[in-house]
């Protein structure tokens, strides 16, 4: 017995030793993730920082060597040149413009299908929905040749039309697939509910399931405005004229297109680029909370 109580401090030092070794080593692990994060979003930012940093650089500050990474002499002004040499305010409206009907159309357009194929029994079903998945392995220029034929053919080449009207079909099958999901994830109890008191389909889909949807509508608003605010191809093909151009398209222009003088034009594009970039980060973190949440809930129920 005496030889037991002499060992059950030493059992008990070494029982504590080894129960805190897992705690450092979770610390330790903790520490090193959280620094190979910060140092791999320091590599990712570095070019955007170098973008806004260019941006507030006189011309011949980009030229230097050694490059300087902050301003030498600071030119603010550049932000506001950028509105007088190019019409940069109208391709602003541009894009805006076909942003926000491209948000509206493909939200509530791939929130009907999805309706329909989360909610209603019919023939044929699953087979219409695997075609659709199919359609997301079709390139866009696949199909370019022939959009740009059927929309000359309608006169809407050199307008915003071609650019808007095919967003109120649906649009990416992705946003029916992730949209089906969520609805999927919502109880039928609701619909049966609504039905009892004399509720249409109708009522359902726009009283019950599109307030309860909001993360995943969130989420193909957010969608729907990065890939219209960063459309190039399509612009490329269906504009003609400098007025008419979207942001992408006309960026590419005003770094082609010949200045009076041959003067430098690299630091008014930066300032092009930070002004083009602001509204997609901008919405993305407002939105982040929607975005983040509607993705993982639109995977809880296939």
């Amino acid at each position: 017995m005496g030889s037991l109580n002499e060992t059950s401090p030493m059992l008990a030092e070494r029982t504590i030793t080894y129960s805190r070794w897992p705690f450092w080593m979770k610390i330790i692990q903790t520490v090193g993730l959280y620094l190979l994060t910060i140092a791999l979003a320091a590599v990712f930012m570095l070019p955007f920082v170098w973008t806004l940093s260019s941006a507030f650089k006189p011309s011949q500050e980009l030229y230097i060597f050694p490059p300087s990474f902050l301003p030498r002499n600071w030119q603010p002004e550049n932000f506001l040149t950028i509105w007088q040499v190019v019409p940069f305010a109208q391709w602003t409206v541009n894009s805006v413009y076909v942003a926000i009907f491209n948000i509206l159309a493909e939200v509530l357009a791939a929130a009907a299908v999805a309706y329909g194929f989360s909610r209603f029994q019919f023939a044929g079903r699953g087979f219409l929905f695997v075609v659709l998945l199919s359609t997301m392995m079709l390139p866009i220029y696949v199909t370019i040749i022939p959009r740009f034929l059927i929309f000359k053919t309608l006169g809407w080449i050199d307008t915003l039309t071609p650019l808007i009207v095919p967003a109120f079909f649906g649009g990416s099958a992705f946003n029916i697939f992730l949209l089906r999901q969520f609805f999927m994830t919502i109880p039928q109890d609701f619909d049966e509910a609504a039905y009892i008191d004399g509720a249409s389909s109708f009522t359902v889909f726009w009283r019950i399931i599109l307030p309860l949807s909001k993360p995943a509508l969130s989420t193909v608003a957010i969608f729907s405005f990065l890939a219209s605010w960063n459309n190039f191809i399509e612009p490329l093909i269906y504009l003609n004229t400098a007025p008419n151009f979207t942001l992408p398209l006309g960026l590419t222009w005003f770094r082609v297109v010949p200045m009076e003088q041959g003067e430098p034009r690299d630091h008014l594009l930066m300032a092009s680029s930070v002004v083009f970039t602001l509204p997609a980060i901008i919405i993305f973190f407002v939105a982040q909370r929607y975005f983040i949440s509607g993705i993982v809930m639109s995977g809880l129920k296939g």
